[in-house]
């Protein structure tokens, strides 16, 4: 792999974007390498957490420019499959069964912003900048925008995609933006890994599916596969090995 680093220690996966000298701005080899490895590590029974973050002074400052350019002069298919191919990513992303932590230690800009409202649990450092600025320079925030929407609600989707302004992690944090904005991020995010190694990977792939297919359903349709996802948990290994830990007063077997 030439545009991430992926490294694992125990159930704890990190994906670092790896090309500082551009602000690791996305290019088909990046968003390949990060499909594919979300892919894998979703699929990877040793893993149980996946961290995100970028290499460098910028988490990602989206689109690379050059390339963009470049797809300027392609025709409407090829532009339609690239853009596709995108959207796949953060799909990828937002999907990935594992729980998956966002590291923001610097800029994240258009798409790199769409990582942020990609991951389940985004954490802002004192240095974080953020910005869906594609209207700025003649774009839109298309593809991300499902997940932008999901994130921040419609008004204020609305507004940040009109304006293209770039706003810093308090206000990130304000918005709903990120969950948590810190002055130590390696801190924060090591004490969010732990908190979610106390959960069943079992459970949290269920959860999030679970969310996902609620989300989209109108509220008289949302009970029946909420109470089919209840049923099958009572009934799982790791909700009788829960409940067995909760009433024997132990932990269970998933906490080391």
């Amino acid at each position: 792999m030439s545009t991430i680093v992926v490294s694992q220690q125990g159930p704890v996966a990190r994906v670092v974007m790896s090309r500082p000298e551009k602000h690791n701005a996305f290019n088909p080899e990046l968003i390949q390498e990060l499909h594919q490895n979300f892919v894998r590590l979703g699929q990877d029974e040793s893993v149980r957490v996946v961290v995100l973050s970028g290499e460098g002074k910028s988490f990602s400052a989206g689109a690379d420019l050059d390339w963009m350019k470049g797809m300027g002069e392609a025709d409407e298919a090829e532009n339609l499959r690239s853009a596709r191919e995108m959207g796949e990513l953060f799909r990828a992303i937002d999907q990935c069964p594992k729980p998956v932590v966002g590291a923001i230690q610097g800029t994240a800009l258009g798409g790199g912003a769409g990582l942020v409202c990609s991951v389940d649990i985004a954490i802002a450092g004192p240095k974080a900048l953020f910005g869906f600025t594609e209207v700025r320079l003649g774009l839109v925030a298309a593809v991300i925008s499902p997940f932008v929407l999901r994130r921040l609600g419609y008004s204020v989707a609305r507004e940040k995609l009109l304006t293209g302004e770039r706003f810093g992690a308090e206000e990130a944090f304000r918005i709903g933006l990120v969950h948590q904005s810190t002055d130590n991020l390696e801190e924060a995010v090591e004490a969010t890994v732990t908190r979610l190694l106390k959960g069943s990977t079992q459970a949290q792939a269920a959860s999030k599916k679970l969310l996902t297919e609620v989300w989209t359903l109108p509220e008289d349709k949302q009970l029946e596969p909420a109470a089919k996802c209840i049923a099958d948990a009572r009934a799982s290994r790791d909700g009788r090995e829960g409940l067995a830990a909760f009433l024997e007063k132990r932990s269970p077997r998933w906490v080391d």
